[in-house]
């Protein structure tokens, strides 16, 4: 069984083997900063920071029969304030026309913006590439659980929410946006900027252009990846519009990945996600059932979450085989009476 809970500092060593792999942008090498990254989560769970919309909540996939930790997701509280904003680039257009040689051109353009009152986001997904195929589709549990859990601590995040994606990245791992612009203006590589981001934004509106940059001056390689994702990323982006999300022409002005966003109350896992006594175990006849999302209604310590297939019955929730039955009761640690949380997958 997959198990999802919160990460612990045992899983640093995982959490470093993931940074590594190759086209992960979205972690960072660093040990340090990886810890860092661990000890804000533990914070983030416990409720002890002063303002709670700095929250980031760090989910890990552990397989229990292993113990090892096969996938990470994350989802920030709030991406966007008047101290660190959010940035993006504005993807438009420019139509120019001259009756003089009756010839026009439609120019692709970027703008630089920003928002300090900023969203809640998902971010940080990286799969164990032994696991992506897996039967228990493993991507696809630790991707809903940050949805699960969004779902049932609604008064910890924003209304809007936020999904950053991987752009396509050259034969060198590097994004080719990031090569074309951001280089250029700021003389760092794309992991120095990303550093720097955790701790100052200042550069970004010091050193990036204010006005429109014209795409047409961009290599065909870095207008091709504008609002475009890498091929291990196109089933998330599938997910994502299938549940609610909407593309609305913004994108990372780092390296040109696309932003998803959605009003939480409208997300498909939201409006389904509901609560149920445990019913004793079911045995399975071939009568339809639903796989999802189970975890306890009320958690004072931690995040603990599976998936099992169940069916509702006069009210309660009965989970499909005793085998299954009794490996999440176990995992769990709940007994039939007690209520459930379940959330079912799209």
């Amino acid at each position: 069984m997959i198990v999802l809970r919160d990460i612990e500092e045992r899983d640093i060593d995982s959490f470093e083997r993931f940074s590594h792999i190759p086209g992960m942008l979205n972690l960072s090498g660093d040990r340090d900063a990886l810890r860092d990254k661990v000890l804000k989560s533990k914070s983030s769970f416990a409720r002890e920071l002063s303002n709670p919309m700095d929250s980031k909540f760090v989910f890990v996939a552990e397989d229990t029969g292993t113990g090892r930790v096969v996938g990470t997701s994350m989802i920030a509280a709030q991406h966007g304030t008047p101290e660190a904003p959010h940035f993006y680039f504005e993807v438009g257009s420019e139509q120019k026309f001259s009756e003089t040689i009756n010839t026009g051109f439609i120019h692709g353009t970027l703008k630089l913006k920003y928002d300090a009152n900023g969203p809640s986001e998902l971010g940080g997904l990286v799969m164990d590439p032994d696991y992506r195929n897996s039967e228990a589709r493993v991507g696809r549990q630790i991707s809903f659980v940050r949805f699960l859990f969004l779902g049932l601590n609604r008064k910890r995040f924003k209304n809007r929410i936020l999904a950053e994606l991987l752009p396509p990245l050259n034969k060198k791992g590097q994004s080719p946006l990031w090569e074309a612009i951001g280089r250029r203006f700021t003389s760092m590589d794309y992991w120095e900027a990303d550093q720097l981001c955790a701790k100052s934004k200042e550069f970004i509106f010091s050193l990036f252009p204010s006005g429109k940059i014209y795409t047409t001056f961009l290599p065909a390689e870095a207008r091709n990846a504008i609002g475009k994702v890498g091929k291990d990323t196109e089933p998330v982006v599938h997910m994502l519009k299938k549940i609610g999300f909407q593309y609305r022409g913004h994108v990372d002005p780092f390296d040109g990945g696309p932003h998803l966003w959605a009003t939480v109350e409208d997300l498909l896992p939201i409006k389904k996600l509901a609560r149920y006594p445990l019913g004793e175990s079911l045995v399975a006849d071939g009568a339809s059932t639903e796989t999802g999302l189970l975890c306890r209604a009320e958690q004072t310590e931690g995040f603990r979450a599976v998936s099992a297939a169940v069916r509702i019955e006069n009210g309660q929730l009965r989970i499909v085989g005793e085998s299954q039955f009794a490996e999440v009761t176990r995992t769990l640690s709940v007994a039939p009476g007690e209520t459930l949380a379940f959330m079912p997958f799209y």
